[in-house]
Order: structure tokens, then sequence, then C-alpha cells
């Protein structure tokens, strides 16, 4: 079990900051992520082993289940190499500009947390949850009132938009 502390700067003018926490469970086959930033905080769990992920928003109340895109997702081992390095160097990498996924909320509740890995139903269980798809080629930017937002370790950007951002 390896846990991180990374301090994330908000490099955008708008004076936010905060934390991430990563605890990477290989035996387990499990990751975890906290973004400690007041009313902006969130967890995300990516279980490996049943390929799904889970982004917990915490002004949202609500669970927001997705399946892992493995090609563009990091392995866990990555993961766990990649929040080292964040650790070790204080700051975000000067590499490539993170890659990102864009996700369409589904507007009715899931009933059966069961489907997606012990993980997530413990992370989850007695919360609203929903499930999201990934879209290609739709562009947040055009509807930001109606993305979440979450950026995890210069690496990746998720945004979970609601499902009218299809039309």
């Amino acid at each position: 079990l390896a846990n991180y502390d990374i301090n994330v700067n908000d490099n955008d003018n708008s004076g936010g900051s905060g934390q991430q926490s990563v605890s990477v469970n290989n035996e387990h086959g499990v990751a975890n992520v906290d973004n400690n930033n007041g009313w902006g905080s969130w967890n995300s769990l990516w279980d490996y082993g049943s390929g799904f992920a889970v982004i917990r928003p915490f002004k949202k109340k609500s669970c927001i289940v997705h399946k892992m895109n493995k090609e563009v997702m990091p392995s866990i081992q990555a993961l766990d190499m990649l929040a080292k390095k964040n650790k070790l160097q204080g700051r975000g990498p000067e590499g490539p500009p993170p890659k990102s996924l864009i996700y369409s909320v589904k507007p009715d509740k899931v009933n059966n947390l069961d489907q997606f890995g012990k993980s997530i139903v413990t992370m989850c269980k007695g919360i609203p949850t929903y499930m999201a798809e990934e879209i290609q080629g739709a562009n947040p930017i055009l509807y930001p009132e109606k993305c979440f937002k979450v950026d995890i370790l210069w690496i990746l950007n998720i945004s979970l938009c609601e499902e009218a951002m299809e039309n």
C-alpha cells in the first residue's frame, strides 16, 4: 500500500489550491485519489479488477460510476510511479499536457451497485449513484455549467457532463 500527499495549485489565477492524496493498493488492484479543496473536494476510486471507476463529488452528494478507459487512464503501476514522482518534485511535471476524458452522466439512479465490485459498493452504499458513459468528440468548454471537472495529478482531466451534452 503506497500513500502520497501532493499539493495541487490552481494556476489559472482564480486563487484556489488544494491537496491530492493518492493511495495505491497493488494487492487488491485499487487506487484512491482524494482531492481536498473545500467545497470542490472529491474522491475517485479506480478498481482495476472490475474495470470500473467512481467519482464522488462532495457538493453533489452522489457517486458517478464509469468504465475505465485503459487506453487513457494509467495502469496501477504507472499511477503509483507518477504519484511518487510528483510527490518528490513537489509540483506538476513539465511533460505533455494531461489526457482528457468526457463522460455523459445518465439521469437514472443505479439500483444494483454489486455489478461494479466490492470497493465501489463500499464507497457508494446509501449514496445516490449514477452511471456515466464516455462520449467522443464533445467539448466541455462549450457547456461549462453542465460539467463537473476532475483533474488528477496533472496527468488526466475528467469531465462529467449532464446527458444533454450529447445533443
